[in-house]
């Protein structure tokens, strides 16, 4: 079985519940540490699947790996490799098909509820009769639903928080997350948010993010089961 290949834009945004699930599933799996310089590899067909995690930079940036990817994003949708991208790696996807990452009207920070779509393909991906569920968010930008491709999810912050294309997802929300993550994550919190004129209700603090921790991270990652179940079911041998 060919390996997935998990690629990491940031130190702190590794695979968290994915490489866990991947495991548990016998799928083998392996980082491409973007971050620390590995180069973007050229034919996706090495790989069984390509995920795509998130980090604090922009898609619009002018980093060289950027288009790199895009061209590779592209060329994995074009081979029928499955493609999933958490965050950045769905705002890679959207640009790389077509759509347009821009400023989200609000910062979303935090745990929020997200809407599952009334569109046939979304009980696809999260089952019926998932109605919403609670997500963990930590964005400033968002994506377009790229031509072709439908809306699976949205939130009351983020309209776009979710679509498929195929066997492929691209996902603005956070369903990869640890509470490790989490708690990483609130580190840099005040990094996040010195720029605000005040506060939002859409951005939560440290204290709210880790209320009830355990609980809410069992609850997303049975939630994460049900999308990269659905996703490894499309992964080439």
């Amino acid at each position: 079985m060919k390996p997935v290949a998990i690629f990491r834009h940031a130190a702190t945004e590794g695979p968290g519940y994915l490489a866990t699930y991947l495991t548990r599933h016998g799928v083998p799996w392996q980082v491409v540490k973007l971050d620390e310089g590995a180069p973007v590899p050229d034919d996706p067909r090495a790989f069984g699947g390509m995920a795509f995690m998130g980090g604090p930079m922009s898609v619009n940036d002018d980093l060289p790996w950027i288009p790199e990817v895009l061209d590779l994003i592209r060329a994995g949708v074009d081979a029928d490799v499955p493609v999933i991208g958490h965050c950045l790696g769905g705002q890679l996807m959207s640009k790389a098909l077509g759509g347009e990452v821009t400023r989200n009207p609000v910062k979303e920070i935090g745990w929020g509820r997200v809407e599952v779509v009334g569109h046939p393909v979304a009980s696809e991906w999260f089952g019926a009769p998932s109605a919403s569920f609670d997500s963990f968010h930590w964005h400033g930008e968002t994506f377009s639903i790229p031509p072709g491709a439908a809306r699976v999810l949205s939130s009351p912050y983020c309209a776009n928080q979710a679509f498929v294309t195929g066997k492929h997802l691209g996902m603005q929300c956070h369903v990869e997350m640890t509470e490790e993550l989490v708690r990483t994550w609130c580190r840099d919190w005040q990094k996040e948010v010195k720029s605000l004129a005040s506060r939002m209700p859409s951005v939560q603090t440290p204290e709210e993010m880790l209320d009830e921790i355990e609980r809410k991270v069992s609850v997303l990652n049975a939630i994460a089961d049900r999308i990269y179940g659905r996703w490894i079911e499309g992964l080439r041998d």
